[in-house]
């Protein structure tokens, strides 16, 4: 098979998981240990080895992880290099406004840009993908809200901890509960 007719490897679910969730799980970790600017430098640090784990296994890097990773680096190296917690707070704040920023871009210009992130997972015909997009964007919205409620009215520990175990899970169940819509405007593939 030739390098430009070879497809991705689909990777694992529970790898992904693994690979996706880990930074965040040291994160929380090292924070409890040793400090949100240690915890920042092993976030940033795993957050590298789990693209670069990504590429090696699969043989390419989805959008969204690589956005995060990059937003990662910008805002925990503003962490770490000026020693002020604030940047590495607002990172998930800044990542949730510009999924939504992108996915309302999309919504105004007639384009769903979420099924350029999820089409091979699952196809769908346009209303569904349209309803999607607009779920996804106001979820999006809500949790940069949430972050910035949450981060400005709590201790660090606080935030880190519903940070890892309240937004992450809020988001896997947000994912399930999509599975109605999902299901009801899909689109049979041809093999």
């Amino acid at each position: 098979m030739s390098k430009s007719n070879q497809r991705p490897t689909e990777l694992n679910p529970l790898f992904k998981l693994a690979v996706d969730l880990g930074p965040l799980l040291l994160f929380f970790f090292v924070n409890s240990r040793w400090g949100i600017f240690a915890a920042t430098g092993i976030f940033m640090a795993a957050t590298i080895l789990s693209i670069v784990i990504t590429y090696l296994v699969a043989h390419r890097i989805a959008v969204m992880p690589l956005v995060s990773a990059v937003v990662v680096m910008v805002f925990g190296g503003l962490t770490l290099y000026l020693q002020d917690e604030i940047f590495i707070k607002l990172k998930p704040t800044i990542i949730y406004s510009m999924f939504a920023a992108i996915l309302f871009a999309g919504l105004w210009t007639g384009r769903s840009l979420l099924a350029l992130v999820f089409d091979s997972l699952f196809h769908l015909d346009a209303e569904g993908w349209r309803k999607l997009t607009w779920r996804w964007a106001i979820f999006f919205v809500l949790m940069a809200v949430a972050n910035e409620i949450v981060w400005r009215s709590v201790s660090t520990d606080t935030w880190v901890a519903i940070k890892t175990f309240g937004f992450v899970p809020a988001t896997i169940l947000f994912a399930i509960a999509q599975a109605p819509l999902i299901a009801k405007h899909a689109v049979p593939q041809k093999d």
